[in-house]
């Protein structure tokens, strides 16, 4: 235990002082007011008419109320949130390359695994505080905004279906913490990222989406009972399998590989 809070206090120091922290906590502050600009152009049909291209994306997110409104941050939390958390895991695992400094963490009388279980803990409430900033900054941009039909059985529900998207899409950071490490760097678990959104896009197209990782967050956050959109049991097992078997890659390559 007093190896794990000495490799927390590492972990926690180097974090609050990177200026890549403060950066993600701005952007995930910002991206709520892109979509609230794009529901007050829904909302104000005459701007949109002006705007042309851009009033018709706006009037494509849904109902111009709360039900709507919350729709559309469950979305972005599954879409930003598989970006932004796999930015925040690449980091804290291939900043260690990048700022030469490996050599220096496994110096510390601490076990390989227990620096990999400190990082996965930072990253994670990393994630989840970015998750929090941009559900506190959009609910009260909603409010700012006077949306209509406010109802407190919907933000109940739009609250636990942001969360627990937010915790899928974070389990999906597991194999671009393995990938940092593996790459030694961000550029390809970056790269890794953008592949896999791509990739979540077209077999949701094809219907096998509930059968893909990368895909099922954004399923979670539609609820589309659709045929070939329904999530069952067995899609939140590839999901969390997904996690095991790369944060086991990831303990294995620390441990393993030749860091010299």
């Amino acid at each position: 235990m007093k190896n794990l809070s000495a490799a927390l206090y590492l972990e926690f120091f180097k974090t609050k002082k990177s200026k890549i922290f403060w950066s993600t906590i701005v952007v995930f502050s910002i991206i709520p007011l892109f979509m609230g600009i794009m529901m007050f152009i829904a909302r104000n049909p005459e701007i949109g008419k002006k705007l042309g291209l851009i009033g018709m994306k706006a009037n494509m997110f849904g109902d111009n109320d709360w039900k709507g409104y919350f729709s559309l941050l469950t979305q972005v939390i599954a879409s930003i949130g598989l970006i932004g958390f796999g930015f925040v895991n690449a980091w804290v695992f291939g900043s260690e390359h990048t700022d030469k400094t490996m050599k220096d963490l496994l110096a510390l009388p601490v076990r390989r695994s227990t620096i990999v279980f400190a990082k996965t803990l930072i990253a994670s409430a990393w994630s989840i505080l970015l998750a929090f900033v941009l559900f506190v900054v959009g609910v009260s941009l909603g409010f700012a905004m006077d949306l209509p039909s406010w109802s407190n059985e919907s933000f109940l529900q739009f609250t636990y279906r942001f969360f627990v998207c937010a915790i899928l899409t974070l389990a999906l950071s597991s194999p671009v913490s393995y990938l940092a490490g593996y790459s030694h760097g961000i550029i390809a678990p970056l790269g890794f990222v953008i592949f896999s959104m791509i990739m979540a896009q077209f077999v949701a197209l094809i219907g096998i989406g509930p059968y893909f990782p990368w895909a099922i967050p954004g399923l979670f956050s539609v609820g589309n009972d659709s045929p070939g959109m329904q999530l069952s049991f067995a899609s939140y097992i590839i999901l969390f399998s997904t996690f095991s078997v790369a944060y086991y890659l990831t303990v294995y390559w620390w441990e393993k590989a030749d860091h010299h």
